[in-house]
């Protein structure tokens, strides 16, 4: 009697399992058929929705939007530069721009030539010049010298 009751608990159990098996199959059968069915309103949802959409307004709406976020960054960038003193210039543009203006203040200096007998010019000498005192008394030394070294 135990055997059959044994064999009896494995058929019982062994149904059970089948019963088990075929339970998730139903649901997940189920969860299949209401997947499908959202997924078919979803895409009817969004047919309809953009039934009045064309990519080609939304390419120009996307375009617009970025064009008025570039304006509205250009504004605030102004708005938050500081104002006079307190403003950071940078050192090397300063000092170009400074010699660049002291280039054009020397070329303008160097441009003005003054008019033909505006300027006076020393006059040029009309006798031999004299020559100086240190310079004669070394020609002599020199001569004497000269003399000397032909002499012995």
């Amino acid at each position: 009697r135990k055997k059959r009751l044994e064999k009896q608990l494995q058929q019982i159990d062994g149904t059970l399992t089948t019963i088990e098996f075929q339970r998730e199959a139903l649901e997940n059968a189920q969860t299949n058929t209401e997947v499908l069915k959202n997924m078919g309103y979803a895409a009817k949802a969004m047919k309809a929705a953009h039934q009045h959409l064309d990519v080609e307004n939304v390419d120009e709406l996307m375009d617009d939007i970025q064009e008025q976020q570039q304006i509205a960054d250009e504004i605030s960038n102004a708005i938050s530069q500081p104002v006079g003193f307190g403003q950071d210039y940078d050192e090397d543009d300063l000092m170009a721009e400074l010699e660049e203006l002291e280039q054009e203040e020397l070329d303008e200096k160097l441009l003005e030539v003054p008019a033909a007998g505006a300027t006076q010019l020393p006059s040029v000498p009309t006798t031999e010049p004299r020559k100086a005192k240190q310079q004669e008394e070394d020609e002599d030394d020199l001569a004497t010298l000269q003399a000397w070294a032909t002499a012995s």
